[in-house]
């Protein structure tokens, strides 16, 4: 964070000072809300979650070298206290990034918004200082956080945006107002919160209308190939920008293939030319990603070349998301359960199959470890019996459903599908799962590893990649 003193950010923020014997004093470091993570010259937010109150490790912060505490309350360590420290932090989140005036990039959509977040990254900062979030913190308290991360040297703040109702992402761009934003897709995730696609619709275009106008240098970085996006054109007062596959999208990508592995390759156009990009990331969904960050690259001056370059160059920094480990037996784990929803779950089975088209050359088999997409409400049984019946149609050798009422529908859609017996099983949880793989994967397998986080099946991959009690790769 660019250093402020304890006299400014307490005027920001609207607090009372507490037991703070100068007001000079300035936060030079990072701030942070676990007092594990505090370094000399941080600021301490103090958040009571569900399982611990942030104002209970206050002195160990400030003993850890914090220069105060924002808190609801006084914590007898030097403290601003506030009426809401959430929202405290987004105010104190604005006004950096005000005084800094640096170029904001905020992502939204259904799908994919992690990991298109980390493309945008890894080609922006060729071009200039970029500051990213780690994983997803895509909420009220992560996005703040990451933006309080930019220091006077950042050109470029990418910044993701989660919304579980209407009015989240508007209140995100409050915080942290972008000038580019970018919508990814429309699908189902939480649609149980929402009631409907067309609700999810109205909540994500909320970034399209928070941005400036083109005479200002808004730009809105939209899915040709979504219709429900493509629409929020007529949301924004910014110049529009397609990207996809759609033969009028002006960042598109032509002769999509996927080599032996599931890695693709593709022509990348763009209004000042092509250049081809041969990826290093597994499925053809990380297509659209790729033209999505191809995008705002090239709106932010780079060149054709350098972006393909770059594209093809680019890892998965994020864990958990299409984390690909081949063991030294010669099977393949694919991590991949950070989170799941239908249209993730569906990019990741065929992601699944293509990569095991060279497994199945060898005797190999592809397997779909898959729990609990969580939020789908009244949609829940539907979404879940068709992602079963979608591994049959894809022909997936084998699908372990683990957990409760939920993975018993994967597994029925599954079973009824028509062409499956034996070659679908439901397990009451992770442990059953390694217990099942670990008596029958062989030489050349590929093992997707897939559910919503709360489902916790991280676990499943980790245990099958443990060797004598370390994790391989």
């Amino acid at each position: 964070m660019i250093a402020l003193s304890l006299a400014e950010i307490t005027a920001i923020v609207g607090g009372q000072q507490h037991d703070i014997p100068d007001p000079a004093a300035r936060v030079t470091g990072p701030v942070v809300i676990d007092s594990r993570e505090v370094r000399p010259g941080s600021l301490f937010a103090a958040f009571t979650g569900e399982h611990a109150d942030g104002h209970d490790f206050a002195e160990r912060a400030v003993a850890a070298g914090a220069t105060a505490v924002l808190a609801a309350r006084p914590v007898g360590v030097p403290a601003i206290v506030v009426d809401d420290v959430e929202r405290a932090l987004g105010a104190l989140a604005r006004a950096v990034v005000e005084r800094l005036g640096t170029t904001v990039v905020a992502l939204t959509g259904s799908a994919g918004k992690t990991s298109t977040k980390d493309l945008i990254a890894q080609l922006l900062e060729r071009i200039g200082a970029t500051v990213w979030p780690p994983g997803s913190l895509n909420n009220e308290i992560g996005l703040p956080l990451t933006a309080l991360r930019a220091t006077e040297d950042t050109r470029h703040l990418v910044l993701e945006m989660g919304a579980r109702g209407i009015g989240h992402i508007r209140y995100l761009t409050e915080l942290t107002p972008p000038r580019i934003g970018v919508v990814l897709n429309v699908g189902t995730a939480h649609i149980g919160e929402f009631g409907g696609r067309e609700q999810i619709a109205l909540a994500k275009g909320e970034l399209a209308e928070a941005l400036p106008t083109e005479a200002d240098g808004g730009v809105a970085v939209l899915n040709a190939d979504d219709p429900l996006v493509r629409a929020m054109s007529g949301r924004t007062k910014a110049r529009t920008v397609l990207f996809g596959e759609a033969a009028d999208a002006d960042v598109r990508a032509e002769n999509v293939r996927l080599d032996g592995v599931g890695m693709p390759s593709f022509t990348l156009h763009t209004p000042t030319g092509c250049a081809d990009v041969t990826m290093r990331l597994y499925g053809e969904h990380h297509v659209s990603n790729a033209l999505a960050a191809a995008a705002v690259a090239h709106e932010l001056g780079m060149p054709v070349q350098e972006i393909a370059s770059a594209l093809s160059a680019a890892g998965q920094l994020s864990r958990w998301r299409m984390e690909v480990t081949e063991r030294a037996d010669g099977v393949t784990i694919v991590n991949d359960a950070y989170n799941a929803n239908p249209d993730s779950m569906r990019a990741a089975l065929r992601a699944l199959v293509a990569m095991g088209e060279a497994a199945r050359a060898r005797g190999g088999r592809t397997w779909a470890v898959l729990g609990q997409m969580a939020e789908l409400g009244g949609e829940s049984l539907a979404e879940h019996d068709a992602v079963g019946r979608l591994a049959v149609r894809l022909n997936v050798s084998k699908l372990v459903a683990v957990g409760g009422r939920e993975a018993a529908w994967l597994r029925m859609g599954a079973y009824n599908e028509g062409s499956w017996g034996e070659e679908s099983v439901h397990v009451s949880d992770a442990q059953a799962a390694v217990d099942l793989l670990r008596s029958e994967l062989r030489p050349g397998d590929v093992v997707l590893v897939k559910a919503s986080r709360s489902v916790g099946l991280e676990r499943v991959a980790e245990q099958l990649l443990a060797v004598d009690g370390e994790v391989a790769g």
